[in-house]
């Protein structure tokens, strides 16, 4: 690995951070403390569930449409609403 291989390696790490950074400043803002906990259990659980939470969260919020911090009861009722439109598989097992 070359000098310019590490550098751009940096950078790139720290562009990530700074991204990292500015999604959990935004989330300060919209989210009160109970709700930021939530999410963040969340997230530790199922990523996938958490990364759509942030990015509706994010687009209300960069579009105007949130007018109040999100409560943690509207934080469950967001993620029962994902929940409800995850596909439920079902695994049947037939003996011989």
């Amino acid at each position: 690995m070359d000098e310019n291989e590490i550098k751009q390696r940096k950078l790139e790490e720290y562009k990530r951070r700074l991204a990292q950074a500015k999604i959990e400043e935004m989330l300060r803002t919209i989210l009160e403390p109970e709700a930021r906990g939530r999410l963040k259990r969340v997230e530790m659980a199922n990523p996938d569930v958490a990364g759509k939470v942030i990015y509706t969260l994010i687009s209300l919020y960069q579009s105007g449409r949130l007018t109040k911090k999100v409560s943690d009861e509207d934080l469950k009722k967001i993620l029962a609403g994902l929940a409800s439109k995850r596909r439920e598989t079902k695994i049947e097992i037939r003996h011989k």
